[in-house]
């Protein structure tokens, strides 16, 4: 049944004078009830998860906004992330991309999560965070059941905290008075799925091993449910990949990304973990380093380990999955077959039968560099999609040295300069190991494709489930870098010029030293593996104006819709674009007054209106079509 004007009335009551609330009256809940927001329209126009679905898939059936018309989009409304004025509390590195259902969304602010209107954004309710800083990400929702009513779930650092969906109160039923303590610190997008919360680990520096692993709970109770050690214990699977015991107390290997995804039809949860730390220097782990920089499929109701697909075997570059894989249905051979996708910041993607792990497309274990540190074994080989080219830039040639004919004469010098002043460079293709300088300072150095920030990174892979098109965003931004011997625990560790980036400053802006472009936006046809179109996304406006179409450095990735629109901020150079999905075509952009650091989302107001939401460092920005 719809919530009574007596209940609402309380919630206004309650939520007005909570900051003087005693306990008693903050655990009143409104128990066994459909919100009234949720009946207002249908699911097709919510936003209910942090990619739009559990698939990760960034993909919305609405259709109102078109390549017709996109044209036409003005700001509808603007909404502050800020606590005020007070210059403290800035959210310079803002990633939030908010969930919508019925006619309300949800987002968390530099130090609150709030409920907005979604025709006007409007704020409904505020709930002030008391210690630490929410998840500059984004937050979860479970619909609850008979017995309790809707939550939003987030996190504070190692605190898992649920809040009653239409009041905005903490719900006194989930843990402790709404908490539950993680144990380890978690600032991304908790997976809600059934009666489930899904968790992954921001590993602090200087702690104990093992606290990187994902675990879950229980989202009616808080109680934890299960844990999934990320680096196999002694008797499990993967252990005989850490040589010499050095499985003990190992640091990353963490299930860091922004969110989740689970099939629904097989109940199976994909786990992308990280690096092993330190990462640069191995050679005190010898040894594959399972399930460091792997997709781990597992149950999602117990934990249970399924399948596993490592993209990196003894990684040396931090170049882990930095998002989730995606998931999605293709024909082949007449069949229908379950696949996935997922990119590593190696500037690979991979694209994987989600049952059981399978290449789908072929990957073959190719020779790569070996390393010239002294006890270091890098691995002789790496797994290297056969099909699909590299999303970014994967080598270097002095050859590839940009020249002024392509940006400019003040940056070709600059970047001429960087070469002398760094001396010799090395790079030998993908997997470039890192090369060892003196205490003088002699020897080269390493120069890696793509750079520590990676080639793809957190925005994961958008996907069309019409065109059967997957997206991925990548940045071409090399790293100079080498190791040092440190005379401590770990003989050896990564030193880099300031600023490391292969790149001059000219004008205030950031110009990568290889001839452009500097980033891509590349749609795969998922049925072949290989690339139906791939455009550069970005201006340097640094450039004249003829040169200026160079793609810039961003990590964030793409929206797509129906009608065969992708929507993406992500660069550095401040904008919001609209394109053509199927080809590519540039159909429109905004510039936008911050950077737009975040996955776009697109929802139906309670007017029916089809909006697109951008966070914009210090803002949330809705746009929709000209009235």
């Amino acid at each position: 049944m719809l919530i009574s004007k007596s209940s609402l009335m309380l919630t206004v009551f309650l939520n007005q004078f909570k900051p003087k609330l005693g306990p008693i009256l903050m655990s009143l809940m409104l128990a066994g009830v459909c919100p009234s927001h949720l009946a207002a329209q249908d699911s097709a126009g919510d936003w209910p998860h942090y990619r739009g679905d559990i698939t990760g898939k960034g993909f919305s059936t609405l259709t109102t906004i078109t390549p017709a018309n996109v044209s036409t989009l003005e700001i509808k409304w603007r909404f502050s992330l800020r606590n005020g004025d007070d210059p403290n509390s800035r959210n310079p590195n803002s990633q939030v991309t908010p969930i919508l259902l019925g006619d309300r969304m949800y987002l968390p602010t530099v130090d609150s999560i709030v409920a907005l209107d979604s025709l006007t954004g409007t704020e409904i309710w505020r709930f002030p965070i008391p210690e630490g800083r929410p998840s500059r990400r984004g937050v979860a929702y479970w619909p609850g059941n008979a017995d309790f009513s809707s939550r939003i779930i987030f996190t504070v650092g190692n605190r898992l905290i649920a809040l009653n969906s239409e009041s905005g109160l903490l719900d006194q039923s989930f843990g402790d008075r709404g908490e539950v303590d993680m144990g380890i610190p978690y600032i991304s997008v908790p997976l809600v799925y059934e009666d489930i919360i899904v968790v992954g680990a921001n590993t602090p520096q200087g702690t104990q091993g093992g606290i990187g692993n994902p675990r879950a709970f229980s989202a009616i109770s808080g109680e934890k449910l299960w844990e999934f050690s990320s680096v196999p214990q002694p008797g499990a699977s993967g252990h005989d990949t850490w040589a010499d015991d050095s499985w003990e107390n190992r640091l990353g290997a963490n299930a860091w990304p922004f969110y989740f995804t689970v099939d629904a039809t097989t109940d199976l949860l994909y786990l992308p973990l990280a690096s092993p730390l330190p990462f640069a220097y191995g050679g005190d782990r010898a040894g594959d380093n399972l399930f460091a920089n792997s997709i781990v499929a597992v149950d999602i109701h117990s934990g249970d380990y399924v399948w596993h697909f490592q993209t990196i075997h003894h990684d040396l570059w931090d170049h882990d999955p930095p998002a989730p894989p995606t998931l999605f249905d293709i024909d082949r051979d007449g069949s229908t077959v379950p696949a996935l996708a997922v990119t590593t910041k190696s500037g690979y993607l991979f694209i994987l039968n989600r049952e059981t792990g399978a290449a789908i497309f072929g990957i073959e274990e190719q020779p790569v560099a070996s390393s010239s540190i002294p006890g270091e074994v890098a691995s002789p080989t790496q797994p290297i999609p056969s099909i699909t080219p590299p999303m970014a830039r994967v080598r270097f040639g002095l050859d590839e040295l940009v020249t002024s004919d392509l940006t400019s004469p003040d940056h070709a010098q600059a970047c001429a300069d960087l070469i002398a002043t760094t001396g010799e460079i090395y790079n030998d293709g993908p997997y470039t190991p890192w090369t060892l300088k003196d205490s003088s300072g002699a020897g080269a150095a390493t120069l890696l494709f793509p750079g520590l920030a990676g080639g793809p990174n957190w925005g994961g892979v958008a996907f069309d489930p019409n065109s059967k098109l997957a997206f991925v965003f990548a940045s071409d931004l090399g790293t100079l870098g080498w190791l040092e011997e440190t005379g401590e625990e770990f003989p050896y560790s990564l030193s880099t010029p300031r600023p490391s980036a292969f790149a001059a400053t000219i004008d205030g802006q950031v110009l990568p030293c290889q001839k452009p472009p500097w980033s891509h936006l590349t749609a795969v046809d998922t049925t072949s593996g290989e690339i139906a179109w791939r455009i550069p996304v970005g201006v340097s406006e640094s450039l004249p104006a003829e040169k200026q179409n160079t793609g810039r450095p961003g990590r964030a990735s793409a929206l797509v819709t129906a009608s065969d629109l992708l929507f993406i901020a992500a660069t550095d150079d401040n904008r919001l674009r609209a394109l053509r999905a199927s080809t590519g075509e540039m159909l429109w952009e905004d510039s936008l007054e911050q950077r737009g650091n975040a996955n776009p989302m697109t929802f139906l107001d309670s007017a029916g209106n089809q909006r697109i939401a951008i966070s914009a460092t210090d803002e949330l920005i809705v746009y929709g079509l000209r009235d």
